[in-house]
């Protein structure tokens, strides 16, 4: 594997007259798509987990994304989901890519779906992580809304948000602030701008289709789909996870016990297995 999650530098491509941020490593001889990372909310290319990225890096290329204007990229942030999902469709052909795997966690697996529905033949598989489908129910908990929008989190609001509240579940989230924080060159920090857009965005989404079956529209994603959630997601209510599982024809759900919004991030061991075989069967 060339580079790892710790050392890949941050590049740059233009698009559409803005610039946008990525890392880029992995496996290049792999005959695997690259597997293309979308963030949660307002988070930027350092919000993930190097046991994730560099486990995933093994078999594939993986290439994490700032979206327009969150963090290092340019630009004024998209208050539209849909204009979010062509975005990262632009970026994936700047690229020189014909087809990925997308990874969307959180308002990431939102965009992700819109992307599969808007651009399905740059798509081959999806990992729909911590989200939920549009119409869907989103955190009414005035304490959620109040951490998630804290300027600068600590640990202790990545714990309340994204981790199961037993001990184990304790240790196991502050085992991965640590590995969060091991980078030396880090992304900046996302501006009131980006969480405002992002907000107008999720509150758009939040609103169901009209017809018998609000996520009807989920049908029409073809590809092979991975589903994981923690047992109690306080972020995105883990139903929804059930409903893009219901709903989503080639989708399988995951669900981790004494887990919330982070499931994968509490235990990385077991989802990095349940991702590489989902991935390369």
């Amino acid at each position: 594997m060339t580079n790892s999650h710790l050392t890949a530098r941050t590049r740059f491509i233009e698009v559409d007259g803005d610039r946008f941020a990525y890392r880029r490593w992995g496996n290049p001889q792999s005959t695997q798509p690259a597997l293309f990372f979308v963030p949660h909310f307002r988070a930027g290319l350092d919000h993930w987990d190097p046991l994730l990225t560099d486990g995933l890096a093994q078999g594939r290329e993986v290439i994490l994304f700032n979206g327009r204007g969150i963090a290092s990229s340019t630009g004024t942030p998209r208050n539209r989901m849909e204009d979010m999902a062509d975005d990262i469709a632009l970026v994936i052909r700047a690229l020189g890519l014909s087809k990925v795997d997308l990874l969307g966690f959180s308002i990431g697996g939102m965009e992700v779906q819109d992307v599969a529905l808007r651009h399905p033949e740059l798509v081959r598989k999806l990992l729909l992580l911590g989200t939920g489908p549009r119409g869907g129910e989103m955190m009414r908990d005035s304490k959620v809304v109040q951490v998630a929008v804290s300027p600068v989190p600590v640990a202790d609001d990545f714990l309340f948000l994204f981790f199961g509240r037993s001990e184990a579940a304790k240790k196991a989230g502050l085992a991965f602030w640590e590995r969060r924080h091991q980078r030396v060159e880090l992304d900046p920090p996302s501006s009131p701008e980006v969480a405002k857009a992002q907000g107008e965005a999720l509150a758009a989404f939040a609103r169901p289709l009209p017809g018998g079956n609000p996520f009807a529209h989920l049908n029409a994603i073809q590809q092979p789909t991975l589903v994981l959630n923690g047992v109690n997601d306080i972020m995105v209510p883990s139903i929804n996870s059930w409903h893009l599982a219901q709903n989503i024809p080639n989708a399988q759900l995951l669900i981790y016990p004494d887990a919330g919004h982070g499931a994968q991030f509490q235990y990385p061991e077991r989802f990095l297995k349940h991702a590489i075989q989902f991935l390369e069967e």
